[in-house]
């Protein structure tokens, strides 16, 4: 009685993401295999096929350069961080960066939830520019390509 080991204990390969059969080429050949690769969820190696169970992304937030850069150009001076222009600016970029992750990763729904946080934390700060000064607001909208 064999039980639950493999007819071939050669045939598994423990180099790759987990445990997938040597000859998974031509096991999971035909729509399968081309449906992961298109997803991204294998790869060819060696002439054969090996399927990931995630991707290998790595999401890094904004980073000094990009804030010094981000607050050099909207802030109302050099070391600015706090004018709403430079917090709107800022949110604006995390706003891009996080939609265009869900666009990728459509059932992160903790992400989706920060998501509206942010976009209604920039709708306060707009809204409070636009009562100070409109002037300031339609100039900040304009340059950050807003469509309020």
């Amino acid at each position: 009685m064999r039980c639950c080991r493999p007819a071939n204990p050669a045939a598994f390969t423990t180099d790759g993401p987990g445990w997938f059969p040597a000859d998974a080429g031509r096991i999971f050949a035909g729509p399968v295999a081309r449906l992961a690769r298109d997803t991204g969820r294998a790869a060819v190696r060696g002439g054969r096929t090996e399927f990931t169970t995630r991707t290998k992304e790595t999401v890094v937030a904004l980073t000094a350069e990009q804030k010094k850069e981000i607050l050099r150009t909207y802030g109302l001076h050099e070391t600015d961080t706090g004018s709403p222009e430079a917090q709107v600016a800022l949110l604006t970029k995390r706003i891009a960066d996080l939609t265009e992750h869900l666009k990728v990763h459509k059932h992160d729904h903790h992400s989706r939830r920060g998501l509206l946080l942010l976009v209604g934390r920039r709708r306060r700060l707009l809204k409070y520019v636009a009562q100070i000064d409109v002037e300031r607001y339609r100039s900040l909208i304009e340059r950050l390509g807003l469509r309020r």
